[in-house]
């Protein structure tokens, strides 16, 4: 494994525990910032599938509230954690509020937005916007908001990321 320096980085569990990156070492991820009252947050459904789908072959999936497009996650981070649970039954790990743009960018968002493949390169455009980094902790794919957790394109993507780390 190398090391990645997107592992050093702090994070904060919805819940208040610190952490960093790094917890999800050796695991494919799936980095989304999400929003309780955005156009995109039915893809809370998709998300929690294809956590579900491939947990057990290595997926994690994180997702960080961010409240930066229209006030879309006005809550606290206990109104968000209700919310997903009760609303989709969310149970994969979801981080304190967190900027993915502008003077307090979040460091994670800082390296992820270095990635410069496909068609978004650079700045966090909506909430979420999806980052596939893979087990060594590379990031290898960005999606748009639009493009659905369940897609024939992600779904190939993280398959291919779960292969590459086993092999």
């Amino acid at each position: 494994m190398s090391a990645s320096p997107l592992y050093d980085i702090p994070l904060t569990l919805i819940d208040g525990t610190p952490t960093t990156f790094g917890r999800f070492a050796g695991k494919t991820v799936l980095v989304v910032n999400v929003a309780s009252k955005c156009g995109f947050t039915p893809q809370y459904a998709g998300l929690e599938a294809l956590y579900r789908r491939f947990a057990d072959d290595g997926l994690m999936v994180v997702g960080l509230p961010c409240n930066q497009f229209m006030g879309e996650e006005p809550g606290s981070e206990n109104d968000i954690a209700q919310f997903c649970e009760l609303n989709f039954g969310v149970t994969f790990p979801l981080t304190a509020k967190v900027d993915v743009r502008g003077k307090h960018q979040h460091p994670l968002y800082a390296e992820l937005t270095k990635f410069q493949k496909g068609i978004l390169p650079g700045l966090i455009k909506w909430n979420f916007e999806k980052f596939l980094v893979n087990a060594d902790g590379v990031v290898i794919d960005r999606f748009a908001s639009a493009v659905d957790p369940e897609s024939n394109q992600l779904v190939a993507a993280v398959e291919t990321a779960l292969v590459h780390a086993t092999a």
